[in-house]
């Protein structure tokens, strides 16, 4: 009995030997492995961090992030003909890490990168392709944030509708989905950013952290207003009127009293404004007539608007404004209200409804611009003397600036803006002269009711 209890003693002494002896391989490997990937030399490091990840699977996180720079060097290195085997070995480590360490990685990014890698080297069938970016939109869509995942999920269906193997309803269907999903991305981007732009207007001092914060908001707004465009251009005539009208003709009066079928062809007939064609007030009436909501109200505004009665028109945006949960879709409705009382000349209710706007969708870069606009048509009569009649450029200035730097897609035009007020606002010689400093408060009268601070110039 005693020499089996020492026998198992020594087996157990053994056991502990041999998984100490294991762990100090694992480090040891690791360690030599870990170092060539840190110093970028991926050739060195390839085979070393491949033979951690067969021997070790579990010893680090490091392990799959280093193995991924590796691999992603060696497929930028290979020739054509021998990528596909790299590009297997790297989704096969992304697999790996996303089931050992689901915890610190995000399964959307994940599948985001294996469907990416397999579009861009054309692995599979586009209808293979579409169920890999597909399964991100299903399962994680949160995290389905990439402008260029995002385009090729939409770019697939447009490809299968010209191969016959999906319908242009399907192409619109993707479209308003990958659309609705960018501008809830471009809205989180630019409500992340409106508090430092303000704190850097006013002069206050950016942490590190807050610049690199403005630098990352500001790449993904410009990225995602390069893709909205990238969508609108592949799109193209297939969303013309002389598509759209006939599309929905055909089955009005099978679906016109379903409430889906009429809004859905309510609210593309009023994006590509086929207003003209009767349809669009068959459907609109049916649908207002069925459920009122804010995409038939706003549809009867712009009947109204086109028949000349602006004070029924104004009715209706407003009911639709309302009626309207979407912040985009809202953002657009107070848009079109402030348009028109800009028109009119009623420039305080116009900003207020240009702020509504704003408030609805921070990206909305254009309602900036319109306000700058108007401050500018406003400054001769909006100061007590010509310093201040002018002052009010400035702040024309900092609205246009503000347009450029949430909205990318009209940042030239706006920094342009920005650039002319400046150029009719006071000068350093003027600020000289009239006994001021910069950074001093200058108080602008009239509907505008703003200070602005003289800059450095």
């Amino acid at each position: 009995m005693k020499n089996k209890f020492l026998a198992l003693i020594t087996v157990a002494m053994l056991g502990s030997g041999a998984a100490s002896a294991q762990s100090g391989d694992c480090a040891t490997m690791a360690a030599l492995a870990y170092d060539d990937a840190k110093a970028k030399n991926y050739d060195a490091a390839y085979p070393a961090l491949m033979k951690v990840k067969e021997e070790c699977p579990k010893y680090s996180l490091a392990t799959y992030q280093y193995l991924e720079r590796a691999i992603e060097s060696k497929i930028d290195k290979a020739e054509e003909g021998d990528k596909a085997e790299l590009v297997e070995e790297l989704i096969e480590v992304w697999e790996t890490r996303l089931e050992l360490y689901p915890g610190k990685t995000e399964k959307g990014k994940i599948y985001t990168d294996i469907a990416q890698l397999k579009y861009d080297n054309k692995m599979g069938s586009k209808d293979e392709l579409f169920k890999a970016f597909d399964k991100v939109w299903v399962e994680d869509k949160e995290n389905f944030t990439s402008p260029k995942g995002l385009y090729a999920y939409f770019d697939l269906v447009v490809e299968m509708q010209d191969e016959g193997d999906r319908t242009l309803q399907d192409v619109f269907d993707m479209y308003d989905r990958v659309f609705a999903k960018i501008e809830t991305e471009e809205n989180a981007a630019a409500e992340n950013l409106a508090p430092l732009l303000k704190k850097q207007e006013e002069g206050g001092d950016l942490t590190s952290k807050e610049q690199k914060q403005i630098k990352y908001a500001e790449i993904n707004l410009k990225n995602y207003s390069n893709v909205k465009a990238a969508l609108n251009a592949k799109l193209g005539a297939r969303a013309d009127c002389d598509n759209l009208v006939p599309l929905y003709k055909k089955d009005f009066e099978s679906k016109k009293s379903d409430v889906s079928w009429l809004k859905n062809a309510n609210a593309r007939l009023s994006a590509k404004d086929c207003t003209e064609d009767p349809l669009f007030v068959q459907v609109s009436e049916a649908l207002h007539k069925l459920e009122p909501s804010a995409k038939s109200a706003y549809s009867l505004g712009q009947l109204a608007e086109a028949d000349g009665n602006g004070s029924k028109a104004l009715e209706y945006y407003n009911e639709a404004a309302e009626l309207e949960t979407n912040k985009s879709d809202k953002a657009k409705i107070y848009y079109r209200i402030a348009n028109n009382y800009k028109d009119k000349g009623s420039y305080g209710q116009a900003r207020s409804f240009y702020r509504k706007a704003l408030e609805a969708k921070p990206s909305l870069g254009s309602a900036y611009l319109q306000i700058a606009n108007m401050y500018a048509k406003s400054a001769n009569n909006c100061g007590e003397d010509a310093f201040s009649k002018r002052a009010v450029y400035w702040l024309a200035a900092d609205y246009a600036s503000r347009a450029a730097r949430v909205d990318p897609s009209i940042a030239s035009n706006a920094n342009q803006a920005a650039a002319a007020y400046r150029g009719r606002a006071p000068q350093k010689s003027d600020v000289f002269q009239s006994s001021k400093n910069a950074g001093d408060a200058i108080s602008i009268g009239c509907w505008i009711g703003e200070t602005v601070r003289i800059p450095n110039l």
